[in-house]
């Protein structure tokens, strides 16, 4: 993330932030600076004895299909992909650091703003770590709230990645349709925290208050409704023999690329790969949760989709367990005692998740301080995205988009 020429090493703690700022870049330079050998001229493509020259174009860093700020450098043999390099960078704030400069618990609102669409999975991987680090017992209570509302964060997130797989192919339908299910989710998360994009509800030893008397009632309306609107989805996209044929047989992630590229989420388990952090290494109250982990087999563009769909059948179910164990367990506290100026001790902590793009870490150092000492995000996306330049080599340029789309980018997660 840092320019050309930069000089130091910005996370040793010696290092001063403000001592020196970015050049400025002519146009052209910030072209060549993809790596490729700079622009083309038209002009000189092809020849008279039919003769091509290979072309390079630029998906982003404001296409409508890179759902944020990215940028894909393709080069092309006529439509074919021979090569891309992607360039990221554009959304950098510099979260690590900033964490860094801030209490513990001022650091929550920034882990919203990373995977926007999934902010209470980005909470509870903050959360779990810094209770960890400084030993803090969640109330179950609290551990069940919590579960509900990460399983609605993975029901939005995919709820948005399938619209956006029809809208970026041309099925515009039901990417307005996931926005009423969204609009309905932003009305729960409004409920309980007052937020609907950032709710920022997760606490350092439990949730920031109970759940109001409406959620429950509100949220079984909701698990009552959504078969119906999944099966809506399946009959507009999953039926649509145009859609299957944009996606079926399209890319082919194998075993060995998704382990070699530490691919994870939906994109490894579509390889038939079973891993998911909730089985493997359980966390929260998931091991009490009866659930199953959806499998693909042939890891092409379809299996991204389509291990979507099937995952949101297992967050309801999720959905519904947790209600039936609140229900169950009766009232209690939502919060753990944690002093109001916290100091975890000396020492350091690492927890992941399974979020809905992946297996989500969350690492932190403390110096017995009111401050995390170091703080590092593992984004799943990130790291997935290395697989792209390989997985999308030898497709056309058309398919570009459909391959693209089984990421589910979000790019405020890869650039932090």
């Amino acid at each position: 993330m840092l320019w050309e020429g930069f000089e130091g090493h910005p996370f040793r703690k010696d290092f001063r932030a403000f001592d020196q700022e970015p050049p400025e870049i002519e146009p052209h330079e910030a072209y060549l600076a993809s790596g490729f050998e700079g622009p083309v001229d038209l002009r000189d493509v092809g020849s008279g004895n039919g003769a091509a020259r290979k072309l390079i174009i630029n998906f982003g860093p404001q296409h409508p299909s890179m759902h944020g700020i990215f940028r894909a450098a393709v080069e092309l043999d006529g439509e074919t992909i021979v090569d891309m390099k992607p360039i990221v960078g554009y959304l950098h704030r510099g979260l690590e650091k900033v964490a860094e400069m801030r209490t513990w618990a001022q650091v929550i609102p920034y882990t919203d703003r990373t995977d926007y669409l999934a902010a209470m999975n980005n909470n509870h991987a903050y959360v779990l770590a810094v209770e960890k680090l400084a030993g803090i017992e969640v109330p179950l209570r609290a551990e069940i709230i919590r579960v509900i509302l990460a399983e609605l964060g993975r029901l939005h997130s995919h709820l948005m990645a399938i619209g956006c797989f029809g809208l970026d192919l041309g099925a515009i339908t039901p990417f307005l349709y996931v926005w009423r299910e969204r609009e309905t989710i932003y009305d729960l998360l409004e409920m309980v925290s007052g937020g609907r994009l950032f709710p920022t509800y997760f606490r350092i030893g439990g949730v920031a208050r109970d759940l109001p008397e409406e959620f429950i009632p509100r949220l079984k309306k909701f698990l009552k409704e959504m078969p119906g609107h999944i099966e809506q989805y399946n009959n507009i996209l999953s039926g649509n023999e145009i859609f299957q044929k944009r996606l079926r047989g399209v890319a082919h992630l194998t075993k060995e690329m998704a382990l070699r590229y530490s691919v994870t989420g939906p994109m490894l388990r579509s390889t038939g790969i079973n891993y998911d952090v909730r089985k493997a290494d359980p966390y929260s109250l998931y091991s009490r949760f009866d659930f199953e982990i959806p499998l693909g087999e042939n890891g092409d563009a379809w299996d991204f989709y389509w291990l979507r769909i099937l995952e949101m059948w297992q967050s309801m179910r999720i959905i519904e367990q947790a209600i039936a164990y609140l229900e169950e367990t009766g009232p209690g506290p939502v919060q753990a005692k944690v002093p109001k100026t916290l100091k975890p001790p000396a020492g350091e902590a690492y927890v992941h998740i399974e979020s809905p793009k992946g297996d989500l870490g969350c690492y932190i150092v403390s110096d017995g301080g009111t401050s995390p000492y170091r703080f590092r995000w593992r984004p799943p996306l990130f790291i997935n995205l290395q697989s792209l330049p390989e997985l999308v080599r030898g497709w056309k340029i058309a398919d570009f988009i459909a391959i693209f789309a089984g990421y589910d980018a979000v790019m405020g997660e890869v650039d932090r």
